[in-house]
């Protein structure tokens, strides 16, 4: 099991944020339970690049944060449904926010991410 070897530092909202977001399909994950896809199965099939092991590490990592609740039926094979809670609602507006903007500047941002690619398998 990973264990953190430095205390994360909790100073300012962004610290949070990044705290409880960090994660490379977290937003997604949250994004498509607010979108109605709760098992994950359907979310794995949303996020295909991503792994089911991983999606759900992250999965539990935003139960744990208390950003979503996990439902398991008592039925067999075992169904599993995630739901956002209030507190993950709330975060739906501020992801659909950096969604647009990605949207606005995608041309840029694909130009800036090539770039960035470029110069780092140049120094490899």
């Amino acid at each position: 099991m990973y264990e953190r070897k430095t205390t994360p530092n909790l100073n300012c909202g962004l610290d949070l944020i990044g705290e409880v977001l960090y994660g490379k399909w977290k937003m997604r994950l949250l994004w498509f339970i607010g979108q109605g896809h709760k098992r994950p199965s359907e979310l794995q099939r949303k996020i295909p690049d991503a792994s089911r092991r991983v999606l759900n590490v992250q999965l539990k990592e935003l139960e744990q944060h208390e950003l979503v609740t996990r439902k398991i039926y008592p039925v067999v094979p075992p169904k599993v449904e995630y739901s956002l809670t209030e507190f993950g609602k709330s975060l739906i507006p501020v992801i659909g926010a950096i969604g647009e903007w990605g949207d606005a500047n995608s041309e840029r941002l694909r130009e800036v991410i090539a770039k960035t690619l470029t110069h780092s398998d140049i120094g490899n």
